[in-house]
């Protein structure tokens, strides 16, 4: 009786465990409309799969990276990645509730407990096409210069240039 069973839920225990996958990334296609993951899973096998990514967010990780992957209906030819993770990079010792971008160069946007703070810049940041930066309810400080506070000496009322800041 029990090997009755087994016969008959062999072929539905066999696409349940087909149905998620972990694996290693080994090439990304970013042209296509849905980006295009090769991603090489157990046993030697390679498959070609969408990646899905969350609106708003993307990235272009690197090979070598860490995948977790669902195949609809155990169907092995259609293949989903949900996400990749790269450990070689990830940030660590986050505090509660904080978020962050960041990338394998150490750039960091984090969303900390006492505000935003963009740490590891090696190049320029950079506003592109914007009309105009507004600050409210606080100040900017330029090297240790505060736009509200500090002071220029040699003024002369009216005068079209002020000194440099003291």
């Amino acid at each position: 009786m029990i090997r009755a069973i087994n016969k008959l839920t062999a072929p539905l225990a066999r696409r349940v465990n087909l149905m998620v996958a972990r694996g290693v990334l080994a090439l990304v296609n970013d042209a296509a409309k849905m980006q295009g993951v090769q991603v090489k899973l157990l046993s030697g096998e390679v498959r070609d799969m969408e990646r899905f990514q969350n609106y708003g967010l993307t990235s272009q990780p690197h090979a070598g990276a860490e995948v977790a992957g669902v195949f609809v209906g155990g169907n092995r030819n259609h293949g989903l990645v949900l996400a990749i993770d790269d450990r070689r990079y990830r940030l660590k010792n986050l505090q509660g509730g904080e978020v962050a971008l960041y990338d394998d160069l150490g750039h960091i946007i984090k969303l900390s407990r006492t505000g935003i703070v963009i740490t590891g810049a090696t190049h320029d940041i950079t506003i592109v096409d914007c009309p105009r930066v507004i600050v409210t309810g606080g100040d900017v400080i330029a090297d240790g210069i505060s736009l509200k506070t500090h002071k220029h000496g040699g003024v002369t009322a009216g005068a079209a240039q002020t000194g440099t800041p003291v």
